[in-house]
């Protein structure tokens, strides 16, 4: 939606970084469509910092939409995008896990870096990374690389119906314990996140949000994220409403 506000992401985390203390700043998701990785590796070191280890950083290999040309290209296929992503946080990962004397070589078929630095190193170890996934190589790569795994379900970009969409994430949470299972790694030591995505039906009430959100839970899914309604386009809404869920959230842990 780039004719509403669109800021740029990291001065304005770190402007919350600096008048929060508490609760826990991010990104859902950055893309590689118009970020280098070992650039935004700094950023996200001096986030860490300015936070005092409250950052989460959220990565997706992007779609075509207006960020894929800001830079003047032609968006990517869906192929390369892909490629462009195990790319972007094998080499995220490499310099956001170095200590303050690594440093962080790669010679990819579309990202390099040269002795680039992790000093002084980020605050929380391992850095908790967030991966994007819905298909087999993301799922694989959240399994491999991620502290959290993030889904929006069947993400085609069409209006999907809320139990097509909790269907969707069911069978990709499986397919991601399959993922697991190949690189012996426990399923239940990679936190889930569902992105709450439908304009339809907009949520009126915390009831009808605890009937939406129950499948979710039943399925062991840690975390539903909603867009805040205070916003003109498709992801407005009650503003009250919002408050009320996220009141309900604090005091129940979901």
């Amino acid at each position: 939606m780039p004719d509403g506000p669109w800021l740029a992401a990291i001065p304005v985390l770190a402007a919350a970084a600096a008048v929060t203390k508490r609760i826990r700043l991010g990104t859902l998701v950055a893309t590689p469509n118009f970020r280098h990785p070992v650039a935004l590796a700094r950023d996200v070191i001096a986030l860490d910092d300015l936070s005092d280890g409250r950052f989460d950083l959220g990565v997706g290999p992007g779609t075509e939409g207006p960020d894929a040309q800001a830079l003047g290209q032609d968006p990517w296929s869906s192929a390369e995008r892909m490629d462009r992503y195990g790319e972007f946080v094998q080499t995220l990962r490499q310099v956001l896990d170095g200590d303050a004397a690594a440093r962080t070589t790669i010679s990819g078929r579309h990202y390099a870096a040269k002795n680039a630095p992790s000093t002084p190193g980020t605050l929380q170890t391992p850095f908790p990374l967030t991966i994007a996934a819905g298909g087999p190589r993301g799922l694989s790569l959240a399994a491999s690389s991620g502290q959290q795994w993030v889904t929006i379900g069947p993400g085609s970009g069409e209006p999907q119906a809320p139990a097509d969409i909790v269907d969707a994430v069911r069978r990709q949470r499986s397919q991601l314990v399959q993922a697991c299972a190949k690189v012996d790694r426990d399923p239940d030591s990679l936190g889930k996140v569902v992105l709450w995505t439908p304009t339809d039906p907009v949520i009126t009430s915390l009831d009808q949000f605890e009937a939406l959100a129950a499948p979710y839970a039943e399925m062991g899914i840690d975390q539903l994220v909603l867009h805040h309604p205070a916003q003109t386009g498709p992801y407005g809404g009650s503003v009250p409403i919002f408050e009320q869920i996220a009141e309900r959230s604090a005091a129940t842990g979901y």
